[in-house]
């Protein structure tokens, strides 16, 4: 499956992201580990590398945390966000003042292991279910203050996001349906509010909601936590009518069958709370 290339986002974006991790790292006092150990003028040369094999995110936020450290700090980009490479590849060398090389190295690392670890789970899933028509989506289960690098590491392992935020869509769940009285009334009053310019999907995890949703005319139902039989029967009395979205615990191990019913979309917090960091080192180059 071929994925295309996601455009970088803007470093007007990504800066606020660095800064703060910086400033957490740093404390009050600075590296001092660096600055008890070398000389406050020693340069040095090192590589950032992957230990294992994957798809690489966050190469922009590693080349700002060494440069808000250290302007000076010459950063070369070896690979670009979405490339897989093997274990053992050169990812970026960096050269410069060796104290500031080391302040900044953590702060780096963890934008890229966490990154890059979404983004090798995600393309893994994309590749899992590729026989099939659905497209996989992440949700707003995110780390507050990382949502937007987090689905940006989606789209680079080839997936899609779901609402960014709250004010992308109108989503109507359950409790939505609950407090509104029924479903029918929550679906009138969110499409005499959205009007034509804001999109509406509504979550089912019944087939006589369903059916009730569909009667009321939304064009995309988030299909929550049913098995794949039920998902199948579902698929089937959307097919001409509307959109599909399976959701609900959905993990690696019953994408293909979320996918095999035939929906849409299939959404997985489980890309952004439950994957696993890919290991990334920064090693001296002598």
């Amino acid at each position: 499956m071929t994925i295309e290339k996601e455009p970088a986002l803007d470093d007007v974006l990504l800066k606020p992201l660095v800064e703060d991790a910086l400033a957490e790292d740093l404390g009050r006092r600075g590296d001092v580990t660096s600055q008890a150990t070398i000389p406050a003028d020693m340069q040095a040369q090192l590589q950032i590398k992957a230990r294992q094999s994957g798809v690489i995110c966050g190469m922009d936020l590693a080349r700002l945390s060494f440069a808000l450290v250290d302007a000076n700090i010459e950063f070369v980009a070896q690979v670009q966000d979405g490339e897989t490479v093997a274990a053992g590849a050169v990812l970026a060398i960096v050269r410069g003042n060796a104290r500031h090389l080391l302040t900044a190295e953590r702060t780096a690392l963890n934008f890229m292991t966490h990154l890059s670890g979404i983004a090798t789970a995600t393309r893994q899933i994309v590749d899992s279910v590729a026989q099939y028509p659905a497209q996989i989506t992440c949700t707003r289960k995110t780390i507050p203050g990382l949502r937007i690098v987090q689905k940006y590491a989606v789209r680079c392992g080839g997936g899609r996001n779901h609402r960014l935020g709250l004010d992308d869509a109108i989503l109507i769940k359950d409790n939505h349906i609950a407090i509104a009285g029924d479903i029918k009334t929550a679906i009138e009053q969110a499409q005499h509010f959205a009007r034509h310019l804001i999109p509406i999907e509504v979550e089912v995890d019944t087939l006589e909601q369903l059916e009730q949703a569909l009667e009321a005319g939304v064009s995309l139902v988030l299909l929550d936590n049913m098995s794949p039989e039920v998902l199948s029967q579902a698929v089937a009395m959307c097919k001409g009518r509307a959109k599909t979205e399976a959701s609900g615990g959905i993990t690696p191990e019953t994408v293909q069958a979320a996918a095999s019913t035939g929906v849409d979309f299939i959404a997985m917090g489980y890309l952004t709370h439950s994957t696993t960091a890919l290991d990334i080192g920064l090693d001296f180059s002598a």
